[in-house]
């Protein structure tokens, strides 16, 4: 009998996750590294497990992923919402509890882009009244 595989993709800025969750117990590995190799700040560990830990499924599922793009904290604002949404797809009860913490949510919030006369999106040259 074949392994039940659950997806989910996230995305964050320009950082796109693709997670498949795995009956397991509790293995993290992204880019085939492991958790705390490829993600050594606590912070971004914290942030990928905070759907796990909201539902109880820290032990239950391995976790396998792929992401690219982007900096470290949008890969692991990616990985969290992939986990959330393959979560939903292992278990259609916990969606009123993921999309009350927020965590099934896409973050909209992206780099505004480079205005000609500018030197970044805000930033004008320095004005001289002399």
């Amino acid at each position: 009998m074949a392994k039940v595989n659950y997806w989910g993709t996230g995305r964050r800025k320009t950082a796109v996750a693709r997670v498949r969750l795995v009956p397991g117990d509790g293995n993290i590995i992204i880019n085939n590294r492991s958790f705390t190799d490829f993600f050594p700040n606590k912070t971004n560990r914290l942030i990928v497990q905070q759907p796990l830990e909201l539902t109880d499924m820290m032990g239950r599922f391995d976790v396998i992923c792929r992401v690219h793009g982007g900096g470290v904290t949008g890969q692991a604002g990616a990985i969290k919402l992939g986990i959330a949404r393959s979560l939903v797809s292992a278990n259609p009860d916990l969606r009123p509890q993921l999309r009350q913490a927020g965590y099934l949510t896409r973050d909209p919030r992206m780099k505004e882009r480079k205005k000609y006369g500018l030197h970044k999106a805000r930033k004008a040259p320095q004005y001289s009244k002399r």
